[in-house]
């Protein structure tokens, strides 16, 4: 069993695969949750793109600026560089599988902060 972690966005990440676990090198496929009126810390990764599916719940992603409605079946393309995070609007827990190639590194994970005057989302924490 793989044990979840909290990544620097906030999410609680499961690691399904991952250089660290096993024998894929190009690429890291992980479940990440994120609990219900909470959303993750706006992020962006320098090398890494990601595919977000959405396996439960609903929510909006922000990518660049863009909002979007997301829902169970729905993916998402989030090309390296380009800010983006996830709040979940749902009654339940929003379970998506992310694939990210290179794999997830923290080392490859910025977090954006929001101007002093700007009114900030919620953090994963709340």
């Amino acid at each position: 069993m793989v044990k979840p972690f909290i990544t620097k966005d906030g999410s609680e990440v499961c690691e399904l695969l991952h250089p660290k676990n096993s024998r894929v090198r190009r690429l890291s496929i992980a479940e990440a949750r994120v609990k219900p009126g909470s959303a993750t810390k706006e992020h962006f990764h320098r090398t890494s793109e990601e595919v977000y599916y959405i396996l439960s719940e609903e929510g909006e992603m922000y990518i660049n600026e863009e909002k979007a409605f997301v829902q169970a079946g729905d993916v998402v393309l989030i090309p390296a560089e380009a800010r983006h995070y996830v709040v979940n609007t749902g009654n339940e827990e929003l379970v998506i599988l992310c694939a990210s190639s290179p794999p997830y590194s923290h080392e490859d994970t910025e977090l954006v902060t929001p101007a002093p005057s700007s009114s900030a989302h919620s953090s994963g924490d709340s």
